[in-house]
């Protein structure tokens, strides 16, 4: 009998324990684990005084994968720790380099005229190592703040493979998006996803300025398909395509490296929304089908849950998205959904969908 696979439950702030609870229990309608429960942001600076204590990190380091809620609140606006630290600490711990956050269309509300978001399915890849987020030297003073913005060949290079690699199971076609007109380190972007590209030739591979390739998003979204970016740009656009979605609040994200993924909804901690029953579950319940695809190999289950999600969302709605029910009612319609569902559960013959991405 194989043993069950143990995930790191890290629920964090706000409605961070809220929208773990309910992503758990949709994994267990799928699949056996073992979770284990560990402080990170806010709560482990109430706890401990430290946003990553080293027992969340040992957690985290022995388990399959790691199951993030959110981290960060008004509370700990202010303070000299922030609980943002142990996100960014935890990122480089489990080596992750590479963030997928796909977008598209699931029966929301949106901005965008319905025939241009209906048609659109993004994944957007992000460099998640480095850039300006990570560059030293970085200092504030009174009268002038640095920040450096720092990338190698080898950090492009990886998570450039990823693209790659995921565009040639979907449309066949990336997006490299940099500022290469201006920035010394978007140029060396460019050459190199340039020449990864010539790795995969049945990739169609395009070039675009941030600002461009802003606006595109907006005007033509269904005219993407994986957006290849670095740090600083892919944090921005990933949230600016939420609107093929509807929501920020309903995107989920995967971060791959050299150990365990790093599985989390896109929102923030919502402090205004703790302890009412209303928060949105999407983005957790869509990052455990991530996690089934990408961590378990199981694709099968993975389509399972989205569509008894987009099914749900059709039905029912929390109040972010225009409706009246609680995270329990909704978490309540996709197992229902999932239930219904023609799938099998033995889909231990499926090829894990991970492999090599750290390598």
């Amino acid at each position: 009998m194989k043993p069950k696979p143990t995930i790191a439950v890290l629920p964090g702030d706000g409605v961070g324990p809220e929208v773990t609870s309910a992503g758990l229990r949709v994994l267990e309608a799928c699949m056996p684990f073992e979770s284990r429960e560990g402080l990170v942001g806010g709560a482990a600076i109430d706890a401990t005084g430290d946003p990553l204590p080293a027992e969340t990190v040992a957690l985290c380091k022995e388990s399959q994968c790691v199951f993030l809620g959110a981290v960060g609140g008004p509370k700990w606006e202010n303070e000299a720790t922030r609980p943002e630290q142990g996100l960014l600490r935890l990122r480089r711990e489990l080596g992750v380099f590479a963030n997928l956050r796909p977008a598209r269309f699931l029966g929301l509300p949106t901005p965008l005229r319905e025939g241009l978001a209906r048609h659109a399915d993004i994944l957007v890849v992000r460099e998640l190592s480095s850039g300006v987020y990570f560059g030293e030297p970085r200092s504030l003073g009174e009268h002038e703040a640095v920040n450096t913005w720092r990338q190698t060949a080898e950090e492009v290079r990886r998570v450039a493979r990823v693209a790659f690699t995921l565009a040639e199971s979907r449309r066949g076609q990336v997006c490299s998006v940099d500022k290469a007109n201006i920035l010394e380190t978007s140029r060396l972007w460019r050459r190199v996803v340039t020449e990864v590209a010539s790795e995969h030739p049945d990739v169609q591979l395009e070039h675009r300025y941030v600002d461009a390739a802003a606006f595109a998003l907006l005007r033509a979204p269904q005219s993407f398909d994986v957006i290849l970016t670095e740090n600083l740009f892919g944090d921005i656009l990933s949230e600016e395509a939420a609107v093929v979605a509807g929501s920020i609040g309903v995107l989920p994200s995967a971060s791959f490296g050299s150990g365990p993924g790093l599985y989390e909804p896109v929102h923030g901690s919502a402090d205004d929304l703790v302890g009412k029953g209303t928060a949105n579950p999407t983005g957790a319940m869509l990052s455990v089908a991530l996690m089934l695809e990408h961590a378990f190999g199981k694709p099968q289950l993975a389509r399972a849950v989205e569509s008894a999600v987009v099914e749900t969302l059709r039905e029912t709605r929390t109040p972010d998205v225009g409706g009246n029910a609680t995270t329990d009612q909704i978490t309540d319609g996709v197992l229902r959904h999932l239930r219904w569902s023609r799938w099998s559960a033995d889909s231990e013959e499926e090829p894990a969908a991970h492999a090599d991405w750290g390598v």
